[in-house]
């Protein structure tokens, strides 16, 4: 069976989604292909937090790439209050979709001063730098919040700029506005791209079926570079993906109370933070734990799930140790080997990606759906800052190799103290210096100038190892 489009998008995340969406409201005939249940995908699993100076850490600032980050997570945010009316509009669903009164970030004793201490120093930086309104709290009044004496916050800000939406409800109010421009929802995998020549003209779905388009835009997480394997001069110069495998918790507290605001630490060791995310009804989200992982998991370690619910109760509420286990969720966030997203045209004629965004799809979907939808309407796009992430590239330096090895030592040191390591004497030390030594011997061996991130450095394998050596050798 043939069926044919002007447009296939090609995952149904919230990526995926919004850029369906917004092709089908431009009038663009254009079908969106992925799992009804969108299990283990990213967004589905993710708090849906709308910040971007929360995120903020020392590595991203300190590189030209990284502040073009933020500056698209900041471009993003400002589009979020018109993109939800819109949203709703079109859906004919006029409910409300924010589940926090901004963002609380605060700084306890927990994981190290080298990691959280400075990501929270730069945080308050940045927003000084962009004029951005926020305010220093009492760690007192820090709403709801109750955490064991051991684990007391010390400093706390609040971003009144930086909400929460409720990602069933978002992706439930996307599926009906898609279906009310009259786009198609193809609930199916894709195996393969369908080719004839150099140009991209459809997919194969897994039950067999070919569709076909003028463009296919790959947008389907930490799959995305997989589907590409077949054609093999694209493939192998694009940085390879592996997946920020997370785990996150939906509980219901024993007597129905929530913060009034997104609660959360800076980003630490190789993660996102510990954070908590009013639901309504008693249903507060908790996460992120951050594996990474050589491919997307389906299922949760109940070690990490362990570890995610004793920072829990330990940093956020005591009372939580009698909150009643509603869900546990599992994502694979998108990481490319260089840290960036990939966006735009791949050099196919008819292909293109919109992938590889680590933490931000889901904030970055606005934008990104919107840039998206230019570059295949218009020919041309209005985000400068996009142009560096174009998917076929060379590797974009996360840094000098000194600081990303240093930065892997200090992460993975916080790392130990955030499980409670109780080290005295020579140890750390010492510890640390073996850490140095062996990420350095690891990225010396790996390639004389190219350097991979942090993450990869501290969980390199084999599959990474000769996934990086392909990908460095295409740009020799």
């Amino acid at each position: 069976m043939l069926s044919s489009h002007d447009v296939i998008v090609v995952g149904n995340g919230a990526l995926g989604s919004s850029i369906a969406f917004e092709l089908a409201r431009r009038g663009i005939d254009v079908a969106r292909i992925g799992g009804q249940a969108r299990r283990h995908a990213a967004s589905t699993a993710a708090g849906a937090m709308l910040g971007c100076f929360g995120e903020v850490t020392e590595p991203l600032m300190s590189t030209e790439h990284g502040r073009s980050k933020l500056a698209l997570d900041h471009q993003a945010r400002g589009l979020w209050p018109g993109w939800l009316d819109e949203l709703s509009a079109c859906a004919g669903d006029d409910s409300g979709l924010l589940t926090a009164d901004g963002t609380v970030v605060f700084l306890n004793s927990v994981g190290t001063a080298a990691i959280d201490s400075t990501n929270f120093a730069v945080i308050e930086s940045a927003l000084a730098q962009h004029d951005e309104p926020y305010e220093s709290l009492d760690v007192a009044d820090i709403d709801w919040m109750r955490p064991n004496e051991l684990f007391r916050p010390l400093r706390a800000l609040f971003m009144p700029r930086e909400h929460a939406v409720d990602t069933r409800r978002l992706f439930e109010k996307l599926d009906a506005a898609l279906v009310k421009a009259r786009g198609t929802v193809v609930e199916e995998h894709v195996t393969s791209l369908l080719t004839d020549g150099d140009t991209v003209t459809g997919v194969v779905l897994a039950d067999g079926r070919v569709l076909t388009a003028r463009h296919v835009v790959v947008a389907a997480g930490a799959h995305s570079v997989n589907l590409l394997a077949g054609l093999e001069d694209v493939h192998r110069r694009i940085p390879p993906m592996v997946s920020g495998y997370g785990v996150s918790a939906l509980v219901r507290t024993h007597d129905r109370s929530l913060p009034r605001s997104v609660l959360r630490t800076p980003n630490r060791a190789l993660a996102c933070g510990l954070h908590c995310v009013p639901r309504g009804d008693g249903l507060l989200y908790l996460g992120a734990t951050n594996i990474i992982s050589d491919a997307p998991r389906d299922q949760a370690d109940l070690r990490d799930l362990k570890f995610l619910v004793d920072c829990s109760i330990d940093q956020l509420h005591t009372d939580l140790e009698q909150a009643a286990l509603v869900a546990t969720q599992v994502g694979n966030r998108p990481i490319p080997a260089d840290g960036y997203p990939l966006f735009g045209a791949t050099g196919v004629t008819g292909l293109w990606m919109a992938s590889g965004t680590y933490r931000d799809g889901l904030h970055q979907s606005p934008l990104l759906a919107r840039e998206m939808a230019d570059l295949i309407e218009k020919g041309t796009g209005q985000v400068r800052e996009l142009a560096d992430f174009a998917p076929v590239r060379a590797p974009l330096a996360p840094g000098t190799r000194d600081q990303v090895v240093a930065n892997a030592v200090a992460h993975m040191i916080a790392t130990g103290y955030e499980r409670k390591w109780s080290l005295t004497g020579e140890w750390p030390a010492v510890i640390e210096q073996a850490l140095t030594d062996k990420y350095r011997a690891t990225a010396d061996a790996l390639d004389e100038d190219f350097t991979p991130p942090a993450e990869f450095l501290v969980t390199m394998t084999e599959r990474k190892w000769t996934a990086l050596r392909r990908y460095y050798a295409a740009w020799r």
